[in-house]
């Protein structure tokens, strides 16, 4: 990925957090030299002093094929993301989009079905255990979830590199910056005022 020096984050906290925040993601291989892509659900877990991600994808998707033949699988995660109008500069300018992205290099590999299972169990508690009636792993009967798990297929990437890009208008003057997130803050575009919210944390961070 092309990172200017203004926006590249080396900081692995906040990288993690992006990652955590949106870990909707995008997985990208190869076939036969042409690039082929999966937006999944994925986990971060750190064991020792490596980091790997989790997650599954149907058996009837040929991508988890590709993960023997590639030598390195690419993860893609989106923070918020924005217009910018040169409009909210106080100079003439070009208008430009700011964003938040984490591209994520590792190997590989296929869980067995007891790890499958408890990286399941883990994925229903991160996001149902807060909802006031979860369904988690032992509510579900044993029937449903061994014809779910015909179905579906784990996996298991080891990180070997991080690239982030942060595109904040970092390269902005203090007026600029100020102007930039309060007209964030008033688009209509969810995107938009959530973008603006980072910008506003990444003030108070610096002071």
């Amino acid at each position: 990925m092309y990172i200017p020096k203004y926006y590249q984050v080396k900081n692995i906290d906040e990288i993690i957090e992006l990652i955590e925040r949106n870990s909707f993601a995008t997985i990208v291989t190869t076939k036969n030299g042409k690039p082929i892509a999966t937006h999944l659900p994925l986990q971060l877990h750190k064991e020792g002093e490596d980091y790997f991600i989790t997650g599954h994808m149907a058996n009837g998707n040929p991508q988890w094929r590709t993960f023997e033949t590639c030598v390195d699988v690419l993860v893609i995660y989106q923070g918020p993301h924005a217009y910018i109008s040169s409009s909210w500069y106080v100079h003439e300018n070009v208008p430009t989009w700011n964003y938040q992205a984490v591209h994520v290099y590792g190997q590989a590999s296929i869980l067995s079905e007891e790890e499958l299972k408890q990286d399941l169990m883990e994925l229903l508690e991160k996001y149902e255990k807060r909802r006031e009636n979860p369904v988690l792993w032992d509510k579900l009967s044993p029937q449903l979830l061994e014809s779910e798990l015909k179905g579906i297929v784990g996996f298991k990437i080891k990180v070997k590199e991080i690239q982030a890009a942060y595109k904040l208008s970092q390269n902005r003057n203090e007026k600029d910056y100020h102007n930039i997130v309060e007209k964030l803050q008033e688009e209509e575009n969810l995107n938009s005022q959530k973008l603006a919210e980072v910008m506003k944390k990444r003030i108070k961070a610096n002071k």
